[in-house]
């Protein structure tokens, strides 16, 4: 059986990630060094101490990549190679360096640049997003379609078979909450986001991270990566166009997670900061072992289990 890593999204930075590990670890500190060289910014300042940055998206994307690349580099060091290599969103990035296509310092420019233009394409307070538990796909997908007649409303997350997340202009996802509701469905959550990601009105964003994507330097695909655009594994000649896409399409990863299985994985492991991944794979298939590297205890259990040692 084979095993697969998968790399936190945006929303899981908290102060203090990475902390531990980075005072006790030399490939830590590196990596956070490196970083702070590219950006020109203490990058351990900005995940350690309270501040508002941590919070604005051109900030956090870079920072949650660090903090999971460093955990990655710590992982790979003991011993650990997965087979396979995925992310939600943003951690989709951190999946594509892990798989050798993407030098580390061209991927934390790269997604403060994505950051970056998100926020202006979805400045805070543009739409909303709205999860939506315990229904079928069909019927959110519908629903979606009827509202849209009140302006863009779809899919943006498809995380587990019990949640899937709805986004776009405020009167249109509203739209679609009363007509979910209307059809029975009784528990929907407004969600606090910096904006209505993974939706149409990310287009501008996603023409802007085109042209940043042709400076990117590609290398051959190491590790296979499911795409959170299809939930299939990349090819090598569509990487651009899959980033492209995936800054305004649905995030598939209950796809992604039934592809890994077709694929005979066995054991998924969460790198970076929070549970959130883990907390779906076991909703989307309990059978599936789950582990996590996010601090010392973490990674000790982890390497243990996967390496014996």
């Amino acid at each position: 059986m084979k095993t697969a890593v998968v790399f936190s999204g945006q929303g899981a930075q908290y102060p203090g990630m990475g902390q531990e590990l980075y005072q006790e670890e030399k490939i830590v500190r590196d990596t956070f060094t490196e970083a702070s060289q590219v950006l020109g910014y203490d990058m351990a300042e900005l995940c350690f101490t309270d501040n508002e940055r941590l919070n604005e998206t051109e900030y956090t994307q870079p920072a949650i990549l660090t903090v999971s690349i460093a955990f990655y580099r710590l992982l790979t060091q003991a011993g650990v190679q997965p087979d396979v290599v995925a992310g939600l969103s943003l951690g989709e990035y951190s999946a594509l360096v892990a798989s050798g296509a993407l030098p580390f310092d061209q991927a934390v420019a790269l997604v403060q640049k994505r950051g970056r233009f998100m926020t202006e394409a979805a400045p805070k307070g543009t739409g909303k997003m709205v999860a939506v538990m315990n229904a079928e796909r069909t019927l959110i997908e519908q629903a979606c379609q009827q509202a849209s007649s009140k302006g863009i409303v779809s899919p943006a997350n498809y995380n587990t078979p019990q949640q899937i997340v709805i986004g776009g202009q405020a009167a249109a996802v509203d739209a679609a909450v009363e007509i979910l509701q209307a059809a029975g469905v009784k528990r929907m959550i407004s969600l606090n986001v910096s904006g209505p990601f993974h939706t149409a009105l990310l287009k501008p964003a996603a023409t802007k991270l085109a042209q940043a994507l042709v400076e990117i330097t590609w290398q051959p695909l190491a590790i296979p990566v499911i795409s959170n655009t299809t939930a299939q594994v990349m090819e090598p000649t569509m990487i651009t166009e899959l980033l492209e896409k995936q800054v305004m399409s649905a995030v598939r990863f209950a796809d992604s997670i039934e592809t890994m299985k077709q694929m005979d994985v066995d054991t998924i492991i969460e790198v970076g900061p929070g549970k959130t991944l883990t907390g779906f794979v076991k909703k989307i298939d309990k059978t599936i072992a789950t582990r996590r590297v996010e601090d010392r205890q973490t990674l000790t259990e982890t390497v243990t289990t996967i390496t014996g040692r």
